[in-house]
């Protein structure tokens, strides 16, 4: 899995590269099995995004890290806003967390659901 690091408004140090590498690449073993190339590597990439605000806001610093991920036939985006920058990329990892488990649940569901229906068809024939 490759993850595509920008940081606008703000330096990306080695520490927050290390930090963003980390937790989202902890989403790995849930994607790794959805896309994969005829050599069965998994071919995914996220974009993830972190900027300092601009400085309009009354109290303090204002943080946002967003993420984006392509999976077959869907593009997921997660998006958060916090006071603390690592606060805002575990929040964004929770986010795009949960919504690939739905993302799988739904294809896994619609597979079952497949099944069903070409087993019914063989009954009513039969």
């Amino acid at each position: 899995m490759k993850i595509i690091i920008k940081a606008k408004n703000l330096e990306l140090s080695s520490s927050l590269e290390n930090y963003i590498n980390e937790k989202i690449g902890s989403l790995e073993k849930f994607i790794k099995n959805l896309k994969k190339n005829e050599e069965g590597k998994t071919l995914s990439e996220i974009f993830v995004e972190v900027e300092k605000e601009t400085k309009h806001h009354r109290h303090g610093e204002v943080f946002k890290a967003s993420a984006q991920v392509m999976l077959p036939g869907k593009s997921l985006i997660a998006e958060a806003k916090s006071e603390d920058l690592f606060l805002a990329i575990v929040e964004v990892k929770d986010e795009l967390q949960q919504e690939i488990k739905k993302y799988k649940s739904k294809k896994i569901d619609s597979k079952k659901s497949g099944g069903r229906k070409a087993k019914e068809q063989l009954k009513s024939e039969i």
